[in-house]
């Protein structure tokens, strides 16, 4: 197992290995030249961030400044908007689902350090993954911690500090995050408090196609 693998590997490991930090000095540079680009340079951002990622599908836009780790170990899907200040703690992989959508200042963490004081004098190191579900919306500020997956279609609130596994279809926020409550019919009819969806606005979908 060479050192890239063992990082991924949810095993312990030095962080100051020099193969490693040679391999990510380069995921730094294409980070860094993402981040200098201008709003009018939309297709040459686009082949940045296919260079820096695991991999993206189409319709993608991540609001510089970006921050991560490494970069290509996220993965994501199509149609996912991120604002800015994005922050990818990606020693193992993050994958995040199609049409989710990230608030400013998230933060996602796969990797964790030993309480041991010993071992962190040793900057020892683990990862475990970050799974983010399909058409999952992060408020502002939420921070996500190793290991901890996030279901279909589920709201945390902003501020949020996310570290157990949060189930699909819900609202959750709090820290530390806790469901609240499931997305109910009062959704399908309300946008925000008492204002009603007005689904003349929206020709494809109608109050029908969101009932259960």
């Amino acid at each position: 197992m060479n050192s890239f693998e063992k990082m991924k590997s949810g095993a312990l490991y030095t962080c100051d290995d020099k193969e490693l930090m040679a391999k990510q000095t380069l995921q730094l540079q294409l980070l860094h030249r993402y981040n200098k680009t201008v709003p009018l340079q939309g297709k040459k951002r686009e082949r940045l961030l296919k260079k820096l990622l695991a991999e993206m599908g189409e319709g993608c836009y991540l609001e510089p400044p970006l921050h991560a780790n490494w970069g290509c170990n996220t993965h994501l899907g199509s149609h996912i908007y991120a604002n800015f200040n994005l922050t990818l703690v990606d020693d193992t992989d993050i994958y995040i689902g199609d049409y989710t959508m990230i608030g400013p200042n998230v933060t996602l963490v796969t990797a964790g350090h030993p309480i041991l004081p010993e071992l962190r004098l040793k900057v020892a190191q683990y990862n475990i993954p970050v799974h983010i579900g399909k058409n999952v919306w992060l408020g502002a500020g939420v921070i996500v911690l190793p290991g901890v997956s996030i279901g279909d279609n589920t709201v945390i609130g902003a501020g949020s500090v996310v570290t157990k596994n949060i189930p699909a279809g819900c609202v959750a926020y709090g820290t530390p995050c806790r469901v609240i409550r499931e997305i109910s019919q009062h959704d399908r009819e309300y946008y925000y408090k008492d204002r009603k969806i007005d689904f003349s606005a929206f020709p494809d979908l109608t109050a029908e196609d969101t009932a259960q």
